[in-house]
């Protein structure tokens, strides 16, 4: 017999999960090098630049630290709008689909 009831709520449980591990995913680092280490990335569970490093010898010492954040503000700038492109996009397909408002899918 077919048991919505019991479905809606396992749906339910998985959704709660879902955001639970979301918010695990959110908070990861990994780091990435370059250069023999020269330079370090060190990225969010999302994907977001968080910090860099830049070793000294590739720039003038007084200005590594003001390259640094320019880098992190420019990556991060570019995966807003690379996020923001691809929502447009989704949008534009999933708009006929009659979903609720503010209804995501996990893609």
């Amino acid at each position: 017999m077919f048991d919505l009831m019991g479905m809606m709520k396992q749906a339910k449980e998985l959704q709660g999960k879902m955001q639970g591990l979301q918010s695990e995913i959110a908070a990861l680092e990994a780091t990435g090098s370059s250069g023999g280490g020269m330079v370090t990335v060190i990225v969010d569970g999302k994907g977001g630049l968080k910090r860099i490093k830049i070793d000294p010898s590739l720039a003038r010492p007084d200005e590594i630290e003001i390259l640094e954040d320019l880098i992190v503000a420019a990556a991060n700038d570019a995966r807003g709008k690379a996020e923001a492109l691809a929502a447009d996009k989704m949008q534009a397909l999933t708009g006929g689909l009659g979903l609720p408002a503010g209804f995501k899918l996990p893609f």
